[in-house]
């Protein structure tokens, strides 16, 4: 199933998360808006928010704050990608320019800063501590986990633990964030709270394992991104990882030398992941994520955004982009 298909019974709650989007980026300052506009324009597959959504819808949620702090987790998610961007000197995303190649690093930074700051605001309107901590402590991981990787930049010698460390701070902790807070919007017992945080931890991390895999056997029109960024950036993904574990020596010497330099033939590095088990061990260590998700979610009860959740776990993996 796609992803539309997928989201389909929260159709409603995905309209009004837009709308409270919309509204809180009004802002008497015209950059913020114009930027915001840019941003939210750009799309996106809004899967943490959703995420919010189908957890507290199938836990038996029935209040209205499930709207607002859906739209407080994409607004922390799109903090994340505007100084990403930023660190990582991108120049496209989602097809087209990143915020910060339109309108410089300086106004990027300080619109991220704007949104984490209109986000905690958000947050305080639930007037709930449960979801206040679990998000501030999410904010906090997340951000240690951009200097992990800033730490194994152009570094050789990061291990698969290390690399999975990041992912888990840096990509699937707000995964993890988003269904907690469903499920504590719902009531959830604390058995079904952990059960919705380690599901969204495993979806997370399989969600950028195959990230992973499609920065190296992808299009740059079809990802939305410059195919290769994360080498040329000096960043150890998992795919380099693993050539430089099961790969010929002179294999493994040009996959170091890539990480070191950040500066390598492409094309021969391809080839090289094309050539070992290193695609494959990928997908297989996502696959793995996902069906943990799916077993953190056996003894829920059956309802049709259960079904969902589980779907989410299947588009994770078999995505295309």
């Amino acid at each position: 199933m796609n992803l539309p298909e997928i989201i389909a019974p929260i159709a409603d709650d995905m309209k009004a998360v837009d709308a409270v989007i919309r509204a809180r980026l009004n802002s008497d300052v015209v950059l913020i808006r114009t930027i915001g506009d840019y941003i939210i324009g750009a799309g996106g597959k809004r899967m943490r928010p959703a995420m919010v959504l189908m957890v507290a819808r199938a836990l038996g949620y029935q209040g209205s704050h499930h709207h607002l702090l859906a739209a407080v987790v994409e607004f922390i998610h799109t903090a994340t990608l505007l100084h990403d961007d930023v660190v990582d000197e991108s120049d496209m995303r989602r097809g087209r320019g990143t915020a910060n190649a339109v309108f410089g690093n300086a106004a990027s930074v300080l619109v991220g800063d704007y949104l984490y700051s209109r986000s905690f605001e958000m947050m305080v309107e639930a007037d709930d501590m449960r979801v206040m901590r679990i998000l501030s402590e999410a904010t906090t991981v997340i951000a240690e986990g951009e200097v992990l990787q800033l730490l194994n930049v152009h570094d050789p010698e990061v291990s698969q633990e290390r690399y999975l460390q990041v992912v888990r701070y840096k990509t699937a902790k707000l995964f993890e964030a988003a269904a907690q807070v469903g499920a504590v919007l719902a009531g959830a017992t604390p058995a079904q709270q952990e059960a919705a945080a380690a599901y969204g931890r495993h979806v997370g991390t399989a969600f950028q394992l195959v990230d992973d895999v499609l920065d190296y056997s992808g299009d740059a029109q079809a990802l939305g991104k410059n195919v290769g960024d994360d080498l040329r950036e000096g960043k150890p993904t998992l795919p380099l990882i693993r050539v430089m574990q099961t790969g010929s020596p002179a294999q493994q010497t040009l996959i170091r030398e890539a990480i070191r330099t950040g500066d390598a033939d492409f094309t021969a590095v391809a080839q090289a992941i094309q050539a070992t088990d290193a695609l494959a061990h990928t997908l297989a260590a996502a696959r793995s994520e996902a069906e943990l998700a799916r077993k953190a979610l056996a003894d829920w009860p059956v309802s049709v955004c259960r079904e969902s959740l589980l779907e989410f776990c299947a588009f994770a993996v078999d995505r295309d982009r």
